[in-house]
């Protein structure tokens, strides 16, 4: 939506790839179906995130049908890939897809996170040695051996969070994860498993660097490696791989929270919850390479979005594109002439 000139300019980024569906059994409904039942559309992706990408065409399309004219560009991303890394942001900021502020509606329930946790993908390969399992005392199991590693990885998780006192992050149990979500490991049940294979997603803080994340997560391996005689002459191997998330930050006293925050409370007639992310988003793409002060807010809860039966309540999309285009007016201006 082309601008005038002479004003701010906002890039609004909202993702349409999704996560699979899961078990179908656990869904009462067709998981790509569209059914709505009560106010809610029900389907995968519905809160994550098509719900919060509807409410920023229908910001636009009520500016447009308005008739007003805005100083300022607006520029509508629909991206894929965010789910696993970021590559349909990344490739839009580098045509040069930019401006001076960026909204990304990911399900928040309308609270607004200024800041966002980054993270990374990794495979830790432990290998055991083989043997029958009715002599399994000649063998060394590597799902034994697994244990250390992911007790470890727990530990390092407990150290890493301990230290956190960021108030945005009071309300989130565990501000910087570290989950293991596949374990993959031997070949038959009377056999001993000579290799397991761990993979898992590491949070990064919001001002923390990526690369020293990765380095404290390789020092926890080899340290639980240098302590066990097997392990010792036969070290796990840790890789990461696949999706990988760059934090980001805002200052609060930014004007473009001041903008998002002002328009919340006349709406909604109190102040605006802010906190910070305890998942990545592509609102790191846009501050580090598009050099974007990036604000995430949108409806949808998070705790139906990858679950069975997700779920977005109409009113609540609606209510956020009110918001959405009190924001974009406010950021780009009005031009009067």
């Amino acid at each position: 939506l082309k601008g005038s000139g002479g004003g701010r300019s906002i890039l609004l980024n909202g993702h349409i790839d999704v996560v699979p569906e899961g078990d179908l059994d656990k869904w009462s409904v067709d998981p790509y179906g569209g059914s709505v039942k009560n106010g809610k559309m029900y389907g995968r992706g519905t809160t994550d995130m098509k719900g919060g990408t509807v409410s920023l065409l229908m910001a636009m399309e009520a500016i447009i049908k308005s008739g007003i004219t805005l100083k300022g560009d607006v520029v509508f991303e629909s991206v894929i890939e965010e789910e696993s890394g970021g590559a349909g942001t990344l490739d839009a900021t580098l045509r040069n897809y930019v401006a001076d502020a960026a909204i990304i509606p990911e399900p928040t329930c309308m609270k607004l996170f200024i800041k966002q946790q980054g993270s990374m993908w990794f495979r830790i390969s432990i290998d055991g040695r083989s043997a029958h399992g009715g002599t399994r005392y000649e063998g060394v199991s590597a799902i034994e051996k697994a244990w250390l590693i992911h007790r470890a990885i727990l530990n390092l998780e407990e150290s890493r969070n301990s230290g956190i006192s960021d108030p945005l992050y009071q309300h989130v149990q565990i501000p910087l994860p570290i989950n293991v979500g596949r374990i993959t490991g031997g070949n038959w049940p009377s056999s001993v498993p000579d290799l397991v294979i761990l993979e898992g997603r590491m949070g990064v803080g919001p001002e923390e660097n990526i690369q020293d994340a990765k380095k404290e997560l390789i020092e926890c391996i080899e340290k639980v490696c240098a302590t066990d005689p097997w392990l010792k002459e036969h070290p796990a191997r840790i890789e990461f791989f696949g999706g990988q998330w760059v934090p980001n930050s805002v200052s609060a006293d930014h004007p473009f929270v001041a903008t998002v925050s002002s328009n919340f409370k006349q709406m909604y007639q109190k102040d605006i919850v802010v906190e910070a992310s305890p998942w990545g988003t592509d609102a790191g793409i846009l501050g580090a390479q598009g050099a974007i002060t990036t604000l995430v807010i949108g409806p949808g809860e998070t705790r139906v979005a990858h679950y069975p039966d997700e779920y977005i309540e109409i009113d609540k999309m609606i209510e956020a594109a009110k918001l959405f285009a009190g924001v974009i007016v406010d950021w780009c201006e009005i031009n009067s002439n």
